[in-house]
This record gives C-alpha cells, structure tokens and sequence, in this order.
C-alpha cells in the first residue's frame, strides 16, 4: 500500500488493524515522564501479558493447597503440563505436535542436539555455520567439535557475506558445499541471523545440505513467534529456540525443540538421557533400561518447571487468538511502514543492513550509523526509545505484531529525526 508520513496516518492504519487490540493485553513499560515508552526490544525480550500473573497465582495457589498432589490434581495438572503448550507451539513454528517440546533452555537444547547429530567420522568432521552467528552458537559448536577431539579453528567453517556486503547468499553457501560437502557433518545457522536480521531459506540449506551428506539445524531463536519458520516442511533434522524474545515468557525462559518425524523412533541415535524422556507410561515404575518416548519428547531431561511453562501458556493463549498467519501479515505491512518512514529521512548517516523483501526478513530492522560512537543511540533512550545496541555500529529495532503499532514505529522516527 502507500504510506504517508504524518502521525494522522499512523493512528488511522492503528484503527483500522483488527489487531491492534491485543496491545492492550501487554504491558507497556513508562519513560520518566510517565508517558508510554516507545518499546522496539521485543528481539531481546518480549514484554509481559497482563494475564501472565493470573495464570502464575492459579499455579502457586494450587502448590499452596495441594503440595504434591497439584501434579494430578492442580486446575492444570503438572505432570502432563508440558502438553498444554504442544498444540499451539507446533502452530507457531510450523511443526506436527509430536516433532516439537518444551524444555531446559536454548544451549542446553543446542548441546543435546548435536550430541544426536553431530556425528563426525573419517573425513567429514566440520560443521558450517553463519559468519556472525549469536555468540552463545559459536562457544557451543566449538565445544562439541573439541569434544569429539578435533580443533574447532579447523573443523568449523564460516559462511560469510561478500565483501562489501552485510548478508550471506545462498549460492555461496551451495558453492562451499560443492568444493567441501564431503567433510561437512552438520550445517548449524541461525534461521533469523541475531545482527542483521535476514530470514534465511530453511527449506533451500536443508536440500543443499542433505544433498551434500550432511545433518542440518537452526537456531530459531530469532525466528520462533516472529516468521514463518515451516520446519517439518524445511526438512531440517533438528531445530531450537528460546521463548523470551517474541513468544514472551519472561526472563530466561524455557527454549523449544524440534526434531523432525522421520527420526521420531530412531532409538540408534546417540542422546544424552534423562527420565523424562523415558516411556510415560512405565517412567514411574524406575526401570533400569531407558526407553525414549517417541517424537521431540523422548529428549527431555528432567520434570519441567512448571512456574516457566505457565507464562509461556500465558503468551501462547495470545498467539492462539490473533493466529500465527494473520500476526504474520501485519508484522509484514508494520515492518514495511517503520522501513519506508526510515527511508524518508533520506540521511545516509543511517542504512538498513536488514534485507528489504519481506520474506528475507522478520520484524526486526538492523540500523548502521555511520561513524557510530553509540551517542545517537543513548540520545534516543533518553528520549524513551528502548531498542538495542551491537557493536559496533548497529541499532536493532523490531516492531512485534502482538503489541507495537503503527505510532510507536512513527514515534521512534520522530525522536531518531529529531536526535540527528
């Protein structure tokens, strides 16, 4: 459509957006002057729903009247409660129920994953992954290939973005699996890279990786609740997320896992074990011999923390009423309203390193400044912009479809006019 940039034309598109109700399910934090702040970090966390805390009271009353037996007898019972989540979550990243779970976090998932499939042997022992990928990826795929007993500066490659630009394409990374496929055991990158923001083709690194021989998984924890991820389609062999960011579950929260169906029942698969990944239905008789549960589910560790899953209900409840398609589509139409207001400013002091199609990115926007020295950055917070800053010269703002809205993304132009 075509956009306009006066404020009369933002609070229109926000009347006009059946969505836009569910801001006010979420609390928006307050500058000093008590006015809204202007929140475009939902990539590092996402807020809190106003009903997180019902949810939260029902648990601890439960625990306070029923001690132990809440695990059978809690409004929600505890010990199934991992289950509550399963359906939606599926929905949210493109998965059948029994392919995805809930539980420990991100890097501890990342870890168990490659215990799976990360199987180096003979000459293929490398694995691929993003030249800028999220730090926490790199310490973890380094970790694993010194487990095995190779040097990590050797055994891991890097896709990186031609000189001159800011993304990696895709034939480069077709190409270095035509010159090195025989010695990559796993392809590892992030489905929505962390700096930049670009969405890579799931589906297209699966083919070029399975074709070369090799395992593939993402890190989706910039993706989950944010694109379209498809995963059982993407045919990748694994994947991992957090929930804090888009999926808004508080803090540190439990991360998300997914293994594809087709290794479901692989019990040849190497893991590391836990009882409540054992049978459910003879997990309390204290076997001695472990036997997975089929799916996602049969990589589970230890009994989840309920107290975290609860708020993650809390987000997915959300998520279920506005429909992950539709929260899709505005966040399309938002994203292209706050690029098209930045764009207007017509300063080449800013330049989004973002890819501009929409289906080669989220909602995240990555902002350059030119000659950077983070004072634009800190003049904005000042003026209530709460966004995020990486070295080391990058603002990253994303405006998340379940609560910004076409005014904030027109107020944090405004105030980023007015600092410069």
């Amino acid at each position: 459509m075509t956009f306009k940039t006066d404020r009369n034309f933002a609070l229109q598109l926000d009347r006009e957006d059946s969505l836009s109700r569910f801001r006010e399910s979420f609390y928006i934090p307050k500058h000093t002057d008590g006015t809204e702040s202007i929140y475009l970090c939902g990539n590092s966390l996402g807020l809190q729903p106003r009903q997180t805390k019902a949810y939260l009271d029902q648990e601890l009353d439960d625990w306070a009247r029923l001690g132990v037996e809440g695990h059978f007898h809690a409004a929600n019972p505890w010990m199934p409660y991992h289950e509550i989540l399963t359906e939606t979550t599926a929905q949210v990243v493109g998965a059948k129920p029994h392919e995805v779970v809930i539980m420990n976090t991100l890097t501890t998932n990342l870890h168990l994953m490659m215990v799976s499939f990360y199987q180096p042997k003979g000459k293929r022992t490398k694995i691929i992954i993003e030249a800028d990928a999220f730090p926490s990826d790199r310490y973890a795929v380094a970790s694993q290939v010194q487990f095995h007993g190779y040097d990590d500066k050797e055994n891991i490659i890097e896709w990186s973005p031609r000189v001159g630009e800011h993304t990696p394409r895709i034939e480069d990374l077709e190409t270095l699996l035509k010159e090195q496929g025989d010695s990559i055991a796993l392809i590892m990158v992030g489905a929505v890279n962390y700096y930049t923001g670009q969405f890579f083709d799931l589906k297209k690194i699966t083919s070029l990786g399975h074709a070369a021989g090799a395992m593939v998984g993402f890190d989706c924890a910039h993706g989950a609740g944010n694109v379209n991820l498809e995963l059982h389609d993407s045919a990748a062999d694994f994947a991992v997320w957090c929930t804090y960011k888009y999926m808004n579950s508080g803090p540190g929260s439990l991360g998300g896992c997914f293994v594809h169906e087709r290794h479901a029942n692989n019990t040849d698969l190497p893991r590391f074990t836990g009882w409540w990944g054992h049978n459910k239905d003879t997990r309390f008789k204290m076997r001695d011999d472990f036997e997975p549960m089929p799916g996602a589910e049969g990589w589970q560790l230890s009994n989840p923390p309920i107290l975290s899953m609860v708020a993650i209900r809390a987000s997915l409840d959300l998520f279920a009423q506005a429909g992950f398609d539709h929260l899709r589509e505005r966040s399309i139409k938002l994203t292209g309203y706050l690029e098209y207001l930045l764009k207007e400013l017509k300063d080449d002091r800013i330049s989004i390193i973002t890819p501009s199609t929409a289906k080669d990115r989220g909602c995240q926007l990555s902002l350059a400044v030119k000659n950077a020295d983070k004072s634009l950055f800190e003049a904005i917070t000042a003026k209530g912009v709460i966004a995020d800053w990486r070295e080391p010269d990058v603002i990253r703002v994303a405006p998340v479809p379940l609560y910004n809205n076409y005014e904030d993304c027109w107020r944090f132009v405004e105030v980023l006019k007015s600092e410069m």
